[in-house]
């Protein structure tokens, strides 16, 4: 039966608002933290004018610039904020000059109301501020999130997979390491931006990273993560859109996203990149990030340096580039391994470096580059293990593969993971013993 146009209108309504503060939340919040100076008091007011939309737009009709209006609400909260303190502070005045105290205009509420003009930097000062060096990155993630983001806590701690409670408490924790380190609603400048800058990227990689292959839990991907961590990246590339890293982000996340629909078979089993259906791959998201990363080249090719986001976007555009797994690229893909591995150094960049001398030279070669590892090299994790078993089948290894395999997926702690890496134990051990 269909439903209720009454019901229909006001779910488009309510589709309506949500959309709205996730497109507004940065903004709205960025410009109340300057205003305000207070970064619970901006959220309050942010939340305030979200609460008045829920309340007047399903029986007033949604406005023609819902952004405008948040921020209109917002803002007039604000200057009665404002005036309530102004009032507050002349009546301190008066009781401090009834009591025979004097009081000086510096003291008391701080004058507010010159506060409200609005800044299109906000945005880029909200991010800077949520990836302030006090905070574990951890918290960075959920803060971003939640300001930036605009996600609520629930939603927050669902894609972590963590307590609502928790969650709630560590972003509270964040908010309060902020206001004891003073931290200034300020643009970072000279090393200390590229600094803060790095940190933001790692923030939105981080948060991709954990919607992309998930670190625990029943489901291989978490999409609502991977969509807001590219449009973090989009909106940090229009708003410094002079940094060929950014834009080396922004096509890093749009490239690898391109595949989600494929990496998953029609019963949410994982599907390996080899196997991937390459039809399934969105092209809308592969012409955005290669055209992302042809703006990295344009800025790279000016002088302005590139780092590892750059690097690992050009390793996924050969295979967003090849028509089908036997035509990719391996050989070009090992040699930007290794640029990488000069440019980022580290076990989970040799982990994937291995894997690509392997497909382009043989997978002794890439077991040569697992080998070089310093002994304990990524402790705990189940990636070094798989991508040994995976080039020891390639090498016809297979009891050793197989034990490879079962290694990692004691590792893992995500159940579709662990269950194609058991997959693939028990196909090398058929292997095994049919040789035998």
């Amino acid at each position: 039966m269909a439903q209720p146009p009454a019901r229909s209108a006001a779910q488009a309504t309510a589709e309506t608002i949500t959309a709205t503060w996730r497109e507004e939340s940065a903004r709205l919040i960025g410009a109340l933290t300057r205003m305000t100076r207070d970064l619970d008091v901006a959220e309050d007011l942010a939340q305030d004018a979200l609460v008045s939309a829920l309340e007047k737009w399903p029986t007033h009709g949604v406005p023609d610039n819902p952004g405008a209006w948040l921020m209109t609400t917002a803002k007039r909260r604000a200057v009665d904020l404002f005036r309530r303190a102004d009032n507050l502070r002349r009546l301190y005045r008066l009781k401090a000059e009834e009591l025979g105290h004097g009081l000086s205009e510096e003291d008391g509420v701080p004058d507010l109301t010159s506060q409200v003009d609005f800044i299109e930097d906000d945005v880029l000062r909200l991010i800077f501020l949520s990836c302030h060096p006090q905070l574990t990155p951890e918290s960075r993630a959920a803060l971003t999130l939640r300001l930036v983001g605009g996600l609520t806590t629930a939603e927050i701690a669902r894609g972590f997979l963590a307590a609502e409670t928790a969650m709630g408490q560590r972003i509270s924790r964040a908010k309060k390491t902020l206001a004891e380190a003073r931290a200034e609603f300020e643009l970072p400048v000279g090393d200390e931006r590229t600094a803060r800058l790095d940190d933001v990227m790692a923030v939105i990689y981080l948060i991709f990273n954990e919607g992309y292959t998930a670190t625990s839990g029943d489901d291989w991907m978490r999409p609502e993560l991977t969509n807001e961590a590219i449009r973090l990246a989009r909106m940090l590339a229009e708003l410094v859109p002079d940094e060929p890293e950014v834009h080396g982000l922004q096509a890093l996340l749009e490239l690898q996203a391109s595949r989600g629909a494929a990496r998953v078979d029609a019963e949410g089993r994982p599907v390996l990149l080899d196997d991937q259906d390459r039809s399934r791959w969105d092209e809308l998201l592969v012409r955005r990030g290669l055209g992302a990363l042809e703006r990295a080249e344009r800025l790279a090719a000016r002088g302005r340096p590139v780092g590892r986001y750059y690097l690992q976007a050009a390793i996924a555009s050969r295979h967003a580039r090849a028509a089908t797994s036997e035509e990719t690229d391996w050989h070009t893909i090992a040699q930007l391994y290794d640029v990488l591995a000069e440019a980022a150094p580290g076990p989970i960049v040799e982990v994937n470096r291995a894997v690509a001398h392997g497909r382009a030279s043989g997978p002794d070669a890439g077991l040569a580059v697992l080998d070089a590892l310093p002994d304990g090299a990524l402790p705990g994790s189940h990636l070094l293990p798989s991508v040994r078993g995976d080039l020891l089948a390639r090498a016809g290894r297979h009891a050793e593969a197989a034990a490879s395999f079962r290694e990692a997926a004691s590792l893992t702690r995500n159940e579709s993971e662990q269950a194609l890496l058991l997959g693939r134990a028990e196909a090398s051990e058929k292997v095994t013993a049919g040789d035998a």
